[in-house]
């Protein structure tokens, strides 16, 4: 049904542009340089606007920030976004099924990526019902990305709770830099479909636009028992439209919608008879959003940003279903003096949602529900000796239906000794707060039919926040014209993590007569990691670009000593050992003669005991071809080293082999 709806969403995009009164052109010739055309030194100077809301320069960033840019996108032969985030240093992707995966950056890698905070064009991707994001329904035309912004280490001050152990902002092109048709598909062993139909316009000369349909089918990984229950099917249309009605003034208005499935297996209980089985099932997943950016740019440097986005999720499964709507405001003033930066703002986030419960054993409660979040911050950036030493002194005051009252402050120091080189440390106070998981969940699993014995896992209204209290430092420098490095160092303190309480007996009637274990949610767990990441870039010549990088982590938790038990040492060994120590990659890009590319990247991820996964290296190829200003040809193989290797344990306890899989496409692309 996808390809069926996808080429609806294209033929619809069509018609449009057949009757729309706009010319063709090219973008202005005030748009900024492609990154793939920059030397090393160009890309230091690009600017980054994740780290502090405000556009900044790599050099000017006091935090472990790394960029992806379209070239690294186009060329990595991805054709999902985790898959993109295996290029970034310190980031642990692992798919768990075709259609999950389990992301971590700097440890505590999980489903729902707990304690990231994703960002698409600065609108948050976080859910309140599992406190993470849903990772099947990020999908993105990878040709629409400009680029990838990645944090890693806490960014709570500027962007909140949950931004605990990093920030991921997808930044998309201006339309400006989307002008003409293009169209792409490709075909495989698991990706058995994926393609993308954009067009874009300008009207006069302060308005461009653009209209796109994306679809995707995917096949279902490896697994054991031969089941092959994670299919998992996409279709995603959408528009932008960038106006810049006056001088100093620039207005974005862009808008999704996106319709699809997700195979799932899951275990559910039974009360008639009694019984705990495993069922396989399709969650039907759709939504869409519409965000509203406004900058504002005053002759002093200073500017001002106001933001607005309306987004709804729905899903349903056989377990459950749930529809959310989130509305949020987010405003941002920049006020730029002779030895400062200062930058305010101030946002509200509400989020009305309904649970339906479709297994009597998986409940929510109360069904309907209002979450809200209302914040302030501020950040000052003090330049002590103007282009060489910066102290940045900021925190993030917020109040939610959770937790209630929330701080996290952040002091960071910046230290240019040379045009090309960058000393920064920092520490930081970040908070993730607890969502429905932790406080409203009522879970209820079968333990035994005879005797009867029923075992329900409990939210704990009380439960409390996360806190982690982070120490960082990092350096960067552009040693020679042709080498870069980065490295960075970490200390993170972890308080009140979540674990289980002491469980509870009792004998019950309803809704069977059995014996009830209850476990609560708690703040149970303690912990420390400890880790340092090393990103060198190497460009021998022109025709030759070697990226690498390597991760160490060491993480450690223990239950705290009113939970100490069974029950909470292995809680917190699941957290020791479900994040590798040691992940490294190497990425080698050839230009070849004749427009032909020839790209190969190895990684290697140490194992995961409580994961039961081994360590293992693998391997991704990627070959472009363009015969035509107009055309690219491309060929991919990815994880080629093995038929398949296991890299995370599902959620249902299925240790699912992710495949060798190699596909080809075509690419039609406007005049350069």
């Amino acid at each position: 049904m996808a390809p069926v709806r996808f080429l609806v969403i294209a033929g619809s995009l069509l018609l449009c542009a057949a009757g729309v009164p706009s010319s063709w052109g090219e973008p202005p010739s005030t748009a900024p340089q492609d990154l793939k055309s920059l030397s090393l030194e160009q890309l230091g100077n690009v600017k980054v606007t994740t780290v502090s809301k405000e556009p900044e320069e790599v050099w000017q960033t006091p935090a472990a920030i790394y960029v992806l840019t379209q070239d690294d996108i186009r060329r990595s032969g991805a054709t999902t976004l985790p898959d993109l985030l295996r290029m970034v240093p310190g980031v642990e992707v692992a798919e768990m099924q075709s259609n999950q995966w389990a992301v971590g950056i700097r440890g505590f890698g999980s489903q729902f990526s707990r304690g990231v905070l994703l960002l698409i064009d600065g609108r948050s991707a976080y859910t309140e019902l599992f406190e993470g994001v849903y990772w099947d329904v990020q999908d993105f035309p990878l040709y629409d990305i400009d680029r990838i912004e990645v944090i890693r280490g806490p960014g709570g001050t500027i962007w909140g709770a949950n931004a605990v152990n990093g920030v991921i902002n997808i930044i998309t092109k201006n339309s400006s830099k989307t002008q003409g048709v293009l169209a792409s598909a490709l075909s495989g062993r698991v990706d058995r479909f994926n393609g993308t139909l954009r067009a874009g316009w300008r009207h006069g000369d302060h308005l461009t636009y653009n209209l796109f349909a994306h679809g995707l089918v995917r096949e279902p990984e490896l697994d054991p028992h031969s089941d092959g229950y994670d299919h998992w099917d996409l279709s995603h249309g959408g528009f932008r439209a960038d106006w810049t009605p006056a001088l100093n003034n620039q207005v974005t208005v862009q808008g999704d919608l996106y319709m699809g499935h997700s195979g799932q297996q899951v275990g559910v209980g039974y009360y008639h008879p009694l019984m705990q089985a495993s069922v396989d099932g399709t969650q039907a997943v759709s939504g869409g959003d519409v965000l509203l950016h406004w900058n504002h740019q005053f002759e002093n440097r200073s500017d001002f940003r106001f933001q607005a986005y309306f987004d709804r999720t729905n899903r349903q499964g056989p377990q459950f279903g749930e529809t959310r709507d989130t509305i949020d405001f987010d405003f941002i003033h920049h006020i730029a003096a002779r030895r400062q930066d200062l930058i305010w703002g101030a946002g509200a986030r509400l989020s009305p949602s309904y649970f339906i419960m479709t297994q009597p054993t998986v409940d929510f409660l109360p069904h309907q529900q209002t979450d809200y979040i209302y914040s302030l911050f501020g950040q000052d950036t003090i330049h002590l000796i103007p282009s060489t030493l910066s102290l940045e002194l900021g925190t993030k005051l917020e109040y939610n239906n959770f937790s209630r009252f929330e701080y996290q402050p952040d002091v960071r120091l910046l230290w240019n000794p040379a045009a090309h080189a960058t000393l920064w440390a920092g520490i930081q106070r970040a908070v993730r707060t607890p969502g429905r998981l932790d406080q409203d969940l009522k879970l209820t699993g079968v333990g035994s039919s005879n005797p009867p014995l029923l075992v329900r896992i409990e939210g704990d209204p009380f439960f409390q926040s996360e806190v982690l209290i982070g120490e960082e430092a990092g350096y960067r420098q552009l040693l020679t014209d042709k080498l870069f490095v980065d490295v960075a160092a970490f200390h993170n303190r972890y308080e009140k993590l979540e674990g289980y309480g002491n469980p509870s007996v009792a004998a019950i009637t309803t809704p069977v007569p059995a014996l009830l274990i209850t476990v609560p949610y708690a703040n149970a767990i303690d912990g420390n990691t400890d880790g340092v990441e090393i990103a060198p870039d190497w460009k021998p010549t022109s025709w030759w670009d070697l990226k690498g990088n390597y991760s160490y982590l060491h993480l450690k938790t223990q239950p705290r000593p009113a939970y100490a038990g069974a029950v909470d040492n292995s809680y917190a060994a699941t957290y020791n050992g479900s994040s590798p120590h040691r992940e490294s990659a190497l990425q080698s890009y050839f230009g070849l003669a004749r427009n032909l590319e020839l790209d190969l990247d190895v990684r290697y991820v140490s194992r995961l005991p409580a994961q039961s996964v081994r360590d293992y290296t693998t391997a991704d190829a990627h070959v472009s071809w363009e015969p035509h200003k107009h055309w690219r040809i491309f060929v991919a193989g990815r994880n080629l080293l093995q038929p398949a290797h296991q890299e995370f344990t599902g959620n249902n306890g299925n240790p699912v082999g992710i495949r060798r899989e190699v596909f080809g496409g075509v690419t039609w692309m406007p005049s350069k």
